[in-house]
């Protein structure tokens, strides 16, 4: 009787990076389709983490946190928008932004109202989801900036 080797478990940290990524395609996903959180979330456990494809497999994820923050970006989304509004230039209002862009501060948003992730940890890790989405602009360092703006503003305690 041959065994089938088990799967490598994915480490925790793949598995909440993967978990901002897949938060950060669901918020641009609700927006763009005006699609209910609720049904972005069951689409996203059902077809898209973890899924196998003809291509290969779609990340594990930790779906837990990937439904914190999609949840946390509708409870807190005023709050949230507020954050960003006043951490870009004047002329720039979040509805301005990128909706790529704007997906990724509010989820980095919803993380440092629920305070349950270090601020710092938070601003790398979305600075890495950014550069994941725009790996040849300067996203990633605007993504810094305005990200240690909400963090202080959202945290202060933390700096």
């Amino acid at each position: 009787m041959s065994e089938v080797p088990a799967q490598p478990r994915p480490n925790r940290r793949a598995l909440s990076a993967a978990a901002r990524v897949y938060a950060v395609q669901a918020l641009f996903q609700m927006e763009a389709a005006d699609q209910s959180a609720d049904r972005v979330v069951r689409e996203f456990a059902n077809w898209r983490i973890g899924v196998d494809y003809d291509e290969g497999t779609s990340p594990q994820a930790d779906e837990d946190l990937f439904e914190r923050i999609v949840g946390g970006v509708v409870n807190w989304q005023a709050r949230i928008d507020q954050m960003t509004d006043r951490a870009l230039v004047a002329k720039w209002p979040i509805d301005r932004i990128d909706p790529v862009l704007r997906a990724v501060f509010r989820a980095a948003g919803a993380e440092l109202v629920a305070a349950d992730t270090p601020p710092r940890v938070v601003i790398s890790e979305y600075v890495a989801v950014a550069d994941a989405f725009f790996p040849d602009g300067k996203e990633a360092r605007f993504v810094n900036a305005v990200l240690d703006h909400m963090a202080r503003a959202a945290r202060p305690e933390a700096f």
